[in-house]
């Protein structure tokens, strides 16, 4: 059993859809501040105005490449860059996910390797869209987000066919590096699911729901 603070501490509180407005953004951030979630993970054009409106009250991450992945590797390093130099503390990349489908899974490794050099230290989860991928390409995905140096693997978008599944997370846990963590994202929508991936092992949970469940 957790506490609404155990779990709180575990949640990037999530606001990602395209018409999101200041007021929403605020809302957002006013909760997270209040439920002391891990981060806000907001849309990269509102980095700067939360550091400016809020300061070091809230950790703030962002997504990059989102929500298809299919930037290019150049495009991908300048709007990391970018969003580390407006505020951001983590970074959520999409990875391409026709390389994957390709079978190329030596340039998504390189393109995650750039995206985390681009970071300047901060955290990268790197979002693999597990509802588009085989049971072997999921795997070949945990050998390199680890390769890569990333921070976390996480499940999904949540703008995708499909969102977290207990099966994708231990899946993951049994194929990445002692070093990465997992976030698992996309459909969380009880209390009983957010346990039970804090309990199958997921550091992080990605979800815009979590405080109007726990209230």
């Amino acid at each position: 059993m957790y506490s609404k603070e155990d779990i709180f501490s575990h949640v990037d509180h999530t606001q990602l859809k395209a018409f999101a407005t200041w007021e929403d953004i605020v809302t957002l951030c006013d909760e997270a501040v209040a439920c002391k979630t891990a981060s806000v993970c907001v849309p990269p054009t509102y980095i700067k105005r939360i550091k400016d409106t809020y300061g070091d009250k809230i950790n703030i991450c962002t997504v990059i490449g989102f929500p298809l992945g299919y930037s290019v590797t150049a495009a991908k390093v300048t709007e990391t860059k970018e969003a580390v130099r407006d505020g951001a503390h983590e970074i959520d990349m999409v990875i391409n996910i026709a390389d994957v489908k390709n079978g190329d899974y030596k340039k998504v490794e390189e393109e995650i390797k750039a995206v985390k050099e681009a970071c300047d230290g901060h955290v990268l989860k790197v979002i693999i869209e597990t509802c588009y991928l085989t049971e072997e390409e999921k795997i070949a995905m945990c050998h390199a987000v680890t390769n890569a140096g990333a921070d976390y693997i996480k499940t999904s978008t949540g703008f995708g066919t499909a969102g977290a599944t207990m099966e994708d997370v231990l899946l993951m846990k049994a194929n990445i590096g002692p070093d990465v963590k997992i976030k698992a994202a996309g459909g969380i929508s009880t209390v009983e699911d957010l346990e039970a991936f804090l309990d199958a092992g997921c550091d992080r949970l990605g979800t815009s729901r979590a405080v109007g469940l726990l209230k």
